[in-house]
């Protein structure tokens, strides 16, 4: 399956809320039964990451277009932990080491930022007491500090988690995902929400669902990447079957004004393979980057705005 989802089963059954039985839950991969499409993005090209060797997965791009966060491999026993790259080309990044002061030994992965170097990511590490896992901090030379859990977000509710985050480049509007996990098998639903920032936390807007009703479906919605506008929004959507997945692609859906709901999303053709998820718009929004499967490790690729962004 999908290996986003697939972290959750896997650090739930370790944690006490799903059984080990569900991490059964698995499929098939493909995206040609998808109707809308979309060539805008083309080319695929693997992304270099000197002297990294290990799983590279969950990929951002900071907004000054300087540094490649992401984490390792999401999946027991290794621990994930949160990585950053310094940008040479849009192809080629050295390794500069792990992010200091934000790893656990819970999982820390899902990295995002805004343009004033305000830091957001995702830790189960102290779920069992406070069901959440959207954390914040502030980023420097390679270190994060002052983390603190952000307010306003989680529902407070065993068994649902909040295993996505994107934030604004303003650092306004934060995108982030409801995931039912509930259910002793797989999760039952996965949407994205919308909130905007208020005071020292963030607030869920009322008319979240009717900005994202062409969004968010039956099947899992998450992995969100918006651009600096507001207009454009990326995110992975896993397919469900009667029993298990059958197939995950990545969307892309636009709208004219940012009051207005985003209309029906595109896949993205361009992007195919055996695993891949986790779309990420580059600082000038002309390359689009996520992380695939490939000869049995994860690494990350990116494809190319065919018509150039002003």
């Amino acid at each position: 399956m999908p290996n986003r989802v697939l972290q959750f089963l896997i650090a739930f059954s370790l944690i006490g809320f799903l059984p080990l039985s569900a991490l059964s839950w698995c499929g098939e991969i493909s995206n040609n039964d998808f109707v809308a499409k979309t060539t805008l993005f083309a080319n695929p090209e693997r992304v270099v990451i000197k002297n990294y060797n290990g799983n590279a997965m969950e990929p951002f791009l900071t907004r000054d277009g300087r540094y490649l966060f992401f984490n390792n491999l999401n999946e027991a026993p290794e621990n994930t932990n949160l990585h950053y790259a310094e940008r040479q080309s849009d192809t080629f990044f050295l390794y500069k080491g792990e992010l200091a002061g934000v790893n656990t030994a819970s999982l820390e992965g899902v990295p995002t930022m805004d343009k004033n170097n305000v830091f957001y990511f995702v830790s189960l590490r102290n779920y069992n007491k406070t069901f959440s896992t959207i954390y914040g901090g502030e980023f420097s030379n390679g270190t994060i500090s002052n983390i603190a859990l952000v307010k306003g977000i989680s529902r407070k509710k065993p068994g649902i988690v909040n295993f996505d985050v994107e934030i604004s480049p303003d650092g306004n509007t934060m995108y982030f995902v409801d995931g039912d996990f509930t259910q002793s098998s797989s999760p039952k639903k996965a949407d994205l929400v919308v909130a905007v920032k208020t005071g020292d936390g963030f607030k869920r807007i009322k008319d979240s669902a009717e900005l994202l009703k062409n969004i968010n479906t039956k099947d899992l919605e998450y992995a969100p990447s918006v651009s600096g506008d507001g207009k454009e929004l990326f995110f992975t959507r896993l397919r469900l079957g009667i029993l298990t997945p059958t197939s995950v692609g990545i969307f892309r859906a636009t709208r004219t004004t940012t009051d207005q709901p985003f209309g029906t999303p595109e896949i993205i053709e361009a992007i195919t393979g055996d695993f891949f998820e986790a779309p990420a718009l580059s600082a000038d929004e002309n390359s689009l980057y996520y992380h695939k499967k490939e000869n049995g490790v994860f690494v990350i690729y990116k494809v190319t705005r065919q018509i150039v962004k002003p």
